[in-house]
């Protein structure tokens, strides 16, 4: 295995928007958002830009109380290598305002958007007052970005009325438009919460070469993606989707990645094709790199080669602890991986040891889980937890072992934590599977009478898998033999999410379809979960 974080590491202290602190444990990487001397030789003087040198847009993230990242990336050519920019270093202005006339100005400053970093600039901006929305742009060589919107958060432990997100992700650009994004943008959230598959790694898809329509192809006939060139550029063809850009321009983003950043379905050091690990961690530090460069994060998740340090926590109020999972980096090599991912009587996914956040991970999660005093707590993260029997005979149990049922114990520690801290309103919120799910999490899940522990709200993809479904006769008996699953949409969409200390609903939002630019969106289905009553009741 690749060289880890090490055990001692505080995941509070270093996620913090302490700027000393940062400074510190980062040294050099300071001078990726401060003018000085190290760029001082190398910056590019008065540039001059023949097109516009923000065409990927703006984005902000990770909120915090009295501040957020504000993100954008100089590229006036962004499909070709280098994004059409010298190896220089060029200075970037940005203002972030009280109002979206950006009239009244609160902070100021300039930032070194570096060649090292693809020209990608990631401010942290501090000072601000908490709990209420601001707005910001860049300008570079005299060329004015568009005006972003972000929002702070309410100070830890202060009570918070309601809070209103979203959790979208899974977006293959060949199998539909972006639709779902367009109605994000339109909601003006508090925050989208992404849990992954921002890109799918794979060569350029062509009509013909399957089953399921493609509805655009890619520019540029690409194949796999390997290098941070590779990468680069599929992050610039989805980030030139205007309705893509006008959700990271509505409100912050608080990102994970799932498998599809890096490689279908890899799991720690261990890979799909076999790769040597050796090799194979070679093209993660490329992945991670890119997903950085081109997305609104805070310097504490800027990778050190092959590692990042993705997992994170945010209190908003007195509402909601918010855990930010990593269920990739860290997790057992994938369970019977000589075989198809789904698959019966595996033994390898019932030993005791296997992980799906490894051993520091986990302890932080639990201590987390001791020290909360929310109303709700949130595990953000990539994959079903809930147990999820893929084969519609009652008589045999196939999982899917890429998901939490690859490692069981893992989940029995989970859910042992959640009762030892007696942690009040678990809320699972997912993604990858391409489909809506709303599952109540069950201490035994073989046993319908077992304990709630919480509940998991599964989000569908925005675009992957195209059109889809409703449900069919194969899904209505997956739930019907497995009675903790409680809802199944296979359409396209996201989860629009209102908290309040009262309650918790789930809104799941559908598109008619993706194969057209304009499908229509309508609310499929809306749970409640009552605070202090574990389980899910019809809005």
């Amino acid at each position: 295995m690749s060289s880890r974080f090490p055990a001692r590491l505080n995941i509070d202290e270093f996620a913090t928007v302490n700027r000393r602190g940062l400074l510190r444990a980062l040294g050099a990487a300071a001078l990726l958002t401060s003018t000085g001397g190290f760029f001082a030789r190398s910056l590019w003087g008065n540039p001059v830009f023949a097109t516009y040198p923000f065409p990927l847009g703006v984005a902000s993230g990770d909120p915090a109380t009295d501040g957020f990242v504000i993100w954008t990336k100089i590229a006036p050519k962004p499909l070709e290598r280098g994004g059409g920019m010298p190896k220089k270093a060029v200075e970037v202005e940005w203002v972030v305002a009280a109002d979206p006339q950006m009239g009244k100005l609160v902070r100021s400053g300039k930032a070194i958007a570096p060649p090292e970093l693809g020209h990608s600039v990631h401010v942290e901006v501090g000072g601000l007052e908490s709990a209420r929305e601001y707005y910001y742009r860049f300008t570079v060589g005299g060329e004015r970005s568009g005006i972003g919107r972000a929002h702070t958060l309410p100070p830890t432990g202060l009570a918070l009325p309601r809070l209103r997100f979203a959790a979208a992700g899974c977006q293959r650009y060949e199998d539909g438009y972006f639709t779902a994004y367009r109605n994000i943008a339109a909601e003006r959230f508090d925050f989208v919460f992404h849990y992954g598959d921002y890109i799918y790694e794979g060569p350029v898809l062509r009509p013909n070469e399957r089953k399921l329509p493609v509805v655009r192809v890619m520019p540029g006939d690409p194949d796999e993606c390997y290098t941070l060139d590779d990468y680069r550029h599929r992050y610039s063809l989805h980030q030139l989707d205007a309705d893509l850009q006008a959700a990271h321009a509505s409100a912050p983003f608080v990102m994970s990645y799932d498998d599809h950043e890096v490689e279908n379905d890899w799991a720690g050091d261990t890979n799909e094709k076999k790769a040597p690990p050796e090799l194979f961690v070679l093209r993660r530090a490329a992945a991670f790199q890119a997903w950085y460069e081109h997305l609104p994060l805070r310097r504490a998740q800027l990778p050190r080669g092959p590692d990042i340090l993705a997992y994170r926590r945010f209190a908003v109020g007195d509402l909601l602890s918010m855990n930010v999972l990593d269920t990739r980096l860290f997790r057992s090599p994938q369970a019977c991986a000589d075989g198809p991912r789904q698959q019966a009587n595996c033994a390898e996914a019932l030993e005791g040891n296997r992980t799906m956040l490894g051993a520091t991970q986990e302890r932080w999660l639990y201590d987390g889980f001791r020290s909360s005093k929310a109303h709700w707590n949130l595990l953000a993260q990539q994959v079903i937890v809930a147990r999820n029997d893929r084969d519609p005979d009652p008589n045999v149990f196939v999982p899917s072992l890429d998901k939490w049922d690859g490692a069981v114990a893992a989940r029995d520690r989970l859910f042992a934590a959640v009762e030892a801290a007696k942690l009040r309103n678990l809320v699972v919120v997912t993604g990858d599977v391409h489909q809506n799910w709303a599952a109540e999490l069950k201490k035994n899940f073989a046993d319908e009478k077992s304990a709630t522990l919480g509940v998991e709200f599964v989000a569908t993809s925005v675009s992957s898998l195209g059109d889809g479904f409703d449900i069919n006769d194969r899904f209505k008996a997956l739930m019907q033999q497995d009675p903790h699953l409680k809802f199944f949409n296979g359409q396209r969409g996201y989860v629009r999410h209102t908290v309040t200390p009262q309650r918790w609903q789930a809104d799941y939002q559908v598109l008619d379809k993706v194969s057209v630019r304009d499908g229509r969106l309508s609310t499929r289905k809306s749970f409640v979960v009552e605070n202090g009553k574990p389980g899910l009741t019809e809005a």
